[in-house]
């Protein structure tokens, strides 16, 4: 395997998904249908194309025919072989399913569980597809939209309120009487159920109420738009009620949400990148057609109301000024951000994998046997560990790296 090599990656082309985002960021045509993920790494199911010399070759074959040459022993003995994180660029146009993850104990307990109960890894109603757990942190490399935790309760009674909707009254009056950790599961049970407020006449009287809301401005016109849009994504679908308990976000370029297990989310429009545990496991609340285990979700949902924390990159202590982090105690993953200056960036990383994908200007990788990679905008090159020292450079180009955490 050479010092690096350029991906090739596939595009994933989910409903929710932008016609023109991705295009735009790779250089290619559109295809007329939405392209709403690119993958960048070696998930069995879409690996990137590695051209290592001898033509492309699917990401994971390689690393199962070399896994300490192409990921380290480090990473080896910590997570086996194969590579711990997967990346993307995520192009949503309209709002993904509302979801949560599980720890890794809930996902080992209900792999397992659907194993013994001989549930096809394929089958729709599949909620475990593997034994881990997903943490998550997305980047935004424009305007972003997301939902994100529960809000906290008073702010949801007065957001209710504002709608005046009197199927809702109750759910007002009762964030209001009760702790959040008692009265969060019994208004989500009650949204997606079928025992509460969710029939259609009141899921469009609610759609009328937030349509209003946002024309009239104030303080919650900006996220009653974007549940009128769900709702427009999704008509009569009960997770419009359930996403009321969330809070809106909006991110602007450069900021970033990590999401840990437990904590209920969806993304709804917007460029960004991802990164995540190489992992598949998903329980969904609402806002898809695909399949929802409201049990199961309400069983590895952390019902707490917070605030979500907006983050942003800082250099590290004592390194270069060039690459900032992004926080994030997930152990399979760590994001950066690189902005190489005139005298380039310093690549080192002997321990680790690595992906560098551009998203701004043109960056060019070299090594000292003369050796090197020009990456535009979209393109992207993996890094196996090395000792040998590799160059960035591109002043006004941007990067995101991901490795190991």
């Amino acid at each position: 395997m050479p010092l690096f090599a350029p991906l090739t990656n596939p595009v994933r082309p989910y409903a929710w998904g932008s016609v023109t985002a991705i295009p735009a960021l790779t250089g290619t045509a559109p295809t007329g249908g939405p392209q709403a993920e690119l993958w960048l790494g070696a998930h069995p199911s879409a690996p990137s194309l590695v051209d290592d010399g001898h033509g492309p070759r699917p990401l994971d074959r390689l690393i199962a025919e070399a896994p300490e040459e192409l990921l380290g022993a480090a990473t080896v003995r910590r997570f086996g072989p194969r590579l711990p994180f997967l990346f993307k660029v995520l192009a949503a146009e309209r709002a993904l399913s509302l979801q949560v993850h599980p720890t890794r104990a809930q996902a080992e307990a209900g792999f397992a569980a659907e194993e013994a109960l001989g549930v096809p890894p394929d089958a729709p109603e599949r909620v475990y597809k593997d034994r881990g757990h997903k943490p998550e942190l997305l980047c935004a490399l424009g305007d972003f939209e997301a939902l994100c935790g529960f809000r906290p309760t008073a702010a949801t009674a007065g957001l209710l309120d504002r709608l005046a909707v009197p199927a809702l009254a109750g759910w007002a009056s009762a964030l209001r009487a009760r702790p959040a950790a008692e009265v969060l599961p019994a208004l989500l049970r009650q949204a997606l159920g079928g025992d509460g407020p969710g029939g259609t006449a009141v899921l469009t009287e609610v759609t009328a109420a937030l349509d209003r809301v946002a024309a009239s401005g104030g303080p919650h016109a900006a996220a009653c738009a974007a549940y009128a849009r769900a709702a427009r994504d999704y008509p009569g679908d009960p997770g419009l009620l359930a996403a009321l308990l969330l809070n809106h976000v909006r991110l602007r370029a450069g900021q970033a949400l990590h999401l840990d297990a437990g904590v209920p989310h969806a993304y709804l429009r917007g460029l960004g990148v991802e990164l995540m545990a190489n992992s598949d496991n998903v329980l969904r609340c609402g806002l898809t057609a695909k399949h929802i285990d409201v049990p199961g979700l309400l069983a590895v949902t952390v019902f707490e109301a917070v605030e979500p924390a907006v983050l942003t990159a800082a250099p590290t202590a004592g390194g270069d000024p060039s690459e900032a982090c992004f926080p994030s105690l997930a152990a399979e993953f760590r994001l950066s951000r690189l902005r190489p200056a005139g005298t380039g960036v310093r690549i080192d990383r002997a321990d680790s994998p690595q992906i560098l994908l551009c998203t701004a200007g043109e960056a060019r990788l070299s090594a000292p046997d003369g050796s090197a990679l020009r990456l535009a905008r979209g393109g992207s090159a993996y890094l196996p560990p090395t000792t040998v020292p590799v160059r960035l450079d591109g002043p006004g180009a941007e990067l995101h790296r991901a490795t190991v955490g």
